[in-house]
């Protein structure tokens, strides 16, 4: 019964649950917090991919 999964199909569904377990607890925490928190997070989003482009940068 097993011989039928492609053994690299185990790896993609685990990552796909991993993202699909990620992307629910991101809904459920801005849900649940705060309007004022969130526009503060959003609000910081340009700054922090900024960051983030810069330190990508530098590693290479």
């Amino acid at each position: 019964m097993f011989a039928v999964f492609d053994p690299l199909l185990i790896p993609l569904v685990v990552v796909g649950l991993t993202v699909l377990c990620a992307a629910v607890v991101c809904v459920v925490a801005i849900v649940r917090a705060e309007r004022r928190d969130v526009v503060a997070v959003v609000r910081e989003l340009p700054e922090l991919a900024a960051v983030l482009i810069r330190f990508r940068r530098r590693r290479k």
